[in-house]
């Protein structure tokens, strides 16, 4: 089986975006800043598959140390995988990518964060079982 794992951050309401970022975006707060570096830990290593939004938000040393894919939607989800034996998948988001990859996600590693503001963006909690509820 492969090993397919989810890692996100949520606001305290199940907030993921707003206007195409993250909603805390910036945020100094030590505790924002531990999640956002306790997720280049988890994934250092690894591969990170994601779409080209949340691949275009990843710092460049991040490049160095763990395989990152950019998908698109018209690929598909066993052949990605696939491109990867024995390796520990983590699926980075966005929603649209969720949507496809939530069936193949055997761990999901999300951390609520202290943010109770705006968004337009929400986690969707049929992920945890393999699907999408609404749509993005």
């Amino acid at each position: 089986m492969i090993d397919v794992r989810c890692i996100c951050a949520i606001g305290q309401r199940g907030q993921l975006g707003l206007n195409g970022h993250l909603p805390w975006e910036g945020n100094t707060d030590p505790l924002f800043v531990e999640d956002v570096t306790r997720f280049f830990a988890l994934t250092m290593g690894h591969v990170l598959i994601a779409g080209p939004k949340t691949v275009a938000s990843v710092p460049e040393f991040a490049f160095k140390d763990r395989t990152i894919d950019v998908i698109r939607s018209h690929e598909d989800p066993e052949a990605v995988l696939k491109r990867y034996p024995g390796r520990r998948i983590f699926v980075g988001g966005g929603i649209a990518v969720w949507n496809v990859y939530a069936r193949y996600i055997q761990h999901w590693d999300v951390t609520r964060l202290p943010y109770d503001g705006e968004a337009d963006r929400w986690f969707d909690p049929a992920w945890l079982v393999g699907g999408p509820l609404r749509a993005g």
